[in-house]
């Protein structure tokens, strides 16, 4: 928190409008297109005020990302209360897991341009989805349908990733589909036939 400003004050107003402007400017022309003097002049406020709350431009662009990751981590600890074992139960919770993870894109699609695709955190938290998806085969004990497929269970986690990342980018921000539509057509494209098959 600034020195010598409270809580609620118009102090606080000023560093919530930084970060709106901030957010807008990054997302519209990217970290080295925006200049603090650019953020500064859509809030107005002063150069003075910006280095009230934030060191550099780098540390308020680390704020930005810091929101998204934390809303992240959320959905992805989340977990099911209600388990069902088994092949159903796996693609019903990842159909959870995407759902609400396109929920929050879309509701925050400048703080995702930021988190997901430009920021240097992006790779890693691409690698932490992989991870949670990798954990979710092995909870429902799921290897099996992987090895049915004759290709390492770390390609098509992968795949699954990067085809969830280029829908977000050409059907989820383009609002072509809805968040509900768009989870369930991405779990059924890699694991629903399985399920077909095994009845």
């Amino acid at each position: 928190m600034a020195r010598g400003r409270k809580v609620n004050s118009n102090g606080e107003r000023s560093k919530q409008l930084l970060l709106e402007k901030a957010l807008e400017l990054f997302s519209e022309k990217g970290y080295h297109e925006t200049k603090i003097s650019d953020i500064v002049k859509a809030a107005h406020v002063t150069q003075p005020t910006f280095y009230l709350y934030f060191e550099s431009k780098d540390s308020l662009y680390n704020d930005l990302n810091s929101r998204f990751q934390r809303g992240f981590d959320e959905i992805m600890n989340k977990q099911s209360e209600e388990v069902e074992e088994g092949l159903e139960g796996f693609v019903r919770e990842l159909k959870q897991k995407v759902h609400m993870l396109f929920v929050y894109i879309i509701e925050n699609p400048k703080l995702t341009k930021i988190g997901l695709f430009e920021s240097e955190q992006s790779l890693a938290v691409k690698s932490r989805l992989t991870q949670q998806f990798t954990h979710l085969i092995h909870r429902y004990d799921c290897a099996h349908i992987i090895q049915s497929y004759c290709v390492d269970q770390d390609i098509v986690v992968d795949s699954f990733v990067g085809s969830l990342e280029r829908l977000i980018l050409t059907n989820l921000l383009e609002h072509k589909k809805l968040p509900c539509e768009l989870a369930s057509d991405l779990v059924h494209l890699y694991f629903v036939r399985e399920i077909s098959q095994a009845e």
